[in-house]
């Protein structure tokens, strides 16, 4: 199973911040970042990562990603799209967005676009939800793109309307992202994971607080403590989550997603270790990646408006 970034949490480094104009992290050089520093063998970007990037922008982060040999896989639309509006002017505008991220997955080479649906829990919502996707789909298997439902509130929170959705709107090319924050949150975290991780093209294996694994160690260590002495994942048990994924089958992308207090990059290598150490894996077992890339030739100009 390969572990990889979710670049998003990175979000600091890689985005202007105060009275700085450059990042402390170009994107152009996260591949590199993720492979040799962070030591995992892909990663997942979000669309406000590339406000304003161009096409040629695009096809240079997939080749610094070709040349580190760390591939972008998944690039997530985090902001809800208003597929379940009753009134078609959200809708449209949600379909001409998702269409515009498909395009720039396609050429940074992603083996699919995630997206959340903001929709009530009813199913005349459903219903919209799944007719207004069929065409979003249709043009991302056209282009070898997945499109797959990143968990939200309202419609997608239960496992069982996202299976109902996906068959509503059918096709090979529809599926999910299991989130195990998410998961965590459900009465029974393992159950919600089986019902999803089938249609799983991606799993984010997100983490949000350690504490320290040596008996007698302070409660408030820091991360930089912790990465020295021995940490444990104390938000939510981690080994049933992976269980549960790799019960029903799963051994594909595991895209590490640190979501807590302190420094990102020794929060991403503590949640590196917990996820191995719960595979059953030493901190150096990692495998290479390997994935075939992702070819075409329609793409939009722009990923996303400055907003």
């Amino acid at each position: 199973m390969l572990l990889t970034l979710t670049a998003s949490c990175l979000k600091g480094l890689l985005l202007p911040s105060g009275r700085t104009k450059k990042p402390k992290l170009d994107i152009l050089d996260l591949p590199q970042y993720t492979r040799g520093t962070l030591g995992l063998s892909g990663f997942n970007l979000s669309t406000d990562l590339l406000a304003g990037a161009n096409r040629a922008r695009l096809e240079s982060i997939r080749e610094r990603a070709d040349r580190a040999s760390c591939s972008c896989l998944v690039l997530i639309e985090p902001d809800p799209q208003n597929f379940g509006s009753k009134d078609d002017k959200p809708a449209l505008a949600a379909a001409e967005r998702m269409s515009r991220v498909i395009d720039a997955a396609q050429i940074l080479g992603c083996s699919a676009a995630a997206l959340r649906v903001a929709a009530v829990d009813d199913d005349d919502a459903l219903l919209r939800v799944a007719v207004r996707l069929r065409p979003i789909m249709e043009r991302a298997e056209k282009l070898d793109i997945n499109l797959i439902l990143a968990p939200d509130k309202g419609l997608t929170a239960r496992p069982e309307r996202v299976t109902e959705l996906l068959k509503k709107v059918g096709g090979f090319r529809i599926g999910t992202y299991p989130d195990f924050e998410a998961a965590a949150s459900q009465k029974d975290p393992v159950a919600y994971l089986h019902r999803l991780t089938p249609y799983a093209s991606a799993v984010c294996a997100s983490t949000t607080k350690f504490g320290p694994s040596a008996k007698g160690a302070k409660a408030e260590a820091s991360l930089e403590e912790m990465a020295q002495k021995g940490a444990v994942h104390t938000a939510y048990e981690l080994k049933p989550l992976i269980e549960a994924v790799t019960s029903v089958g799963y051994d594909g992308p595991l895209a590490l997603d640190y979501r807590g207090p302190g420094d990102v990059s020794i929060g991403i290598g503590l949640s590196r270790d917990a996820i191995l150490t719960a595979l059953g894996l030493g901190p150096e077992a990692d495998d290479d990646l390997e994935l075939d890339e992702i070819d075409g030739e329609e793409a939009a100009d722009s990923v996303t408006d400055e907003e």
